[in-house]
């Protein structure tokens, strides 16, 4: 199993129409086959600044190099994230046992 976990702080206000489209391009990542768990996420904590979570896993590391290459996700990419994010820290984990 690998989750791959993205934190990301956007370039608009909470709130703003920006915001809500680009969580809701983001949602539809969700139908891209060999992902599970799909999670939009909100930062509570106050020891960073990012303000978003997204959240996913898959089966095993064929299935998340064929989302990474899917052209549902490289849209994504080229026309949400590119546009809408000021900065993100992705991590990548699979089980240690």
């Amino acid at each position: 199993m690998i989750q791959h976990t993205v934190v990301l702080k956007l370039k608009y206000p909470k709130g703003s129409p920006e915001e809500k489209e680009f969580l809701a391009a983001a949602a539809k990542l969700a139908l891209i086959p060999g992902v599970h768990n799909f999670q939009s996420l909100r930062q509570i904590g106050k020891k960073n600044d990012f303000d978003y979570g997204l959240s996913m896993e898959f089966d095993n590391m064929a299935a998340y190099s064929a989302y990474n290459i899917h052209p549902d996700h490289n849209r994504f990419v080229a026309t949400y994230w590119a546009k809408y994010v000021e900065k993100f820290l992705e991590l990548d984990y699979e089980p240690i046992i």
